[in-house]
């Protein structure tokens, strides 16, 4: 039997120190800052990224989301925001050893659309070369690129067999809020979960949403 233990919380497409601080007082332990995406909700400039970062407690991870997929781009990017965390959305080019040594110090995360099988076998692939995984709902393969922020839920089951399989720990996202939740910590026990549109009203992340959410882990 396995056991299922209480998942840490990313809060992602964080907008401004407010939303940060909301996030924060109600048990976030990370926050996610996006930076210029194909498609999706909740992108902002490099200046505010640097800007949110600048300002969270040390103990709260930072998370920058990029669309890059070169050592050179990503490392510029991180260098100039100034976070703790790269979360690369799209599939990487070149070599992981590489990007650590650009931006020692940082952890790298990487997302793996889950889509079908191919998707498991992606991800064990990867897993040895990163500090965490985290699994969504996109799909790189569109003309218009989804890198996150679908508000889907994709196939749990999926997402249990790399849990299941990868050497390091995974975030669960795509889809999630108050009433799925539960039943995602119990089909996935993922390390961490990762969340947008879910705790959000018109855009706006919502302290009613976030306490409705925490209180359902």
């Amino acid at each position: 039997m396995r056991t299922i233990s209480r998942p840490r919380v990313k809060i992602c497409c964080i907008s401004s120190i407010e939303e940060a601080a909301l996030a924060v007082a109600h048990g976030a332990s990370a926050l996610g800052l996006v930076s210029e995406m194909p498609s999706g909700p909740g992108v902002i400039n490099e200046e505010e990224i640097a800007r949110i970062a600048a300002g969270v407690p040390p103990a709260i991870s930072t998370f920058l989301l990029t669309s890059k997929t070169t050592v050179e781009e990503i490392a510029g990017q991180v260098r100039r925001c100034g976070t703790d965390t790269v979360q690369i959305v799209d599939r990487f080019e070149e070599h992981y050893e590489d990007l650590r040594k650009a931006v020692p110090g940082v952890k790298i995360v990487q997302v793996v659309h889950v889509l079908d099988e191919d998707s498991v076998q992606e991800a064990i692939d990867v897993a040895s070369n990163v500090d965490a995984l985290l699994l969504d709902s996109g799909n790189p393969g569109l003309a218009v690129k989804e890198l996150g922020g679908t508000g889907r839920t994709h196939d749990w089951d999926f997402s249990r067999m790399i849990v299941e399989s990868a050497n390091c720990p995974v975030f669960l996202a795509g889809g999630l809020n108050s009433g799925n939740v539960a039943a995602a910590i119990a089909a996935v026990d993922p390390f961490g979960l990762d969340l947008c549109s879910g705790v959000r009203t018109g855009g706006r992340l919502d302290g009613s949403k976030l306490s409705d959410f925490f209180a359902k882990i």
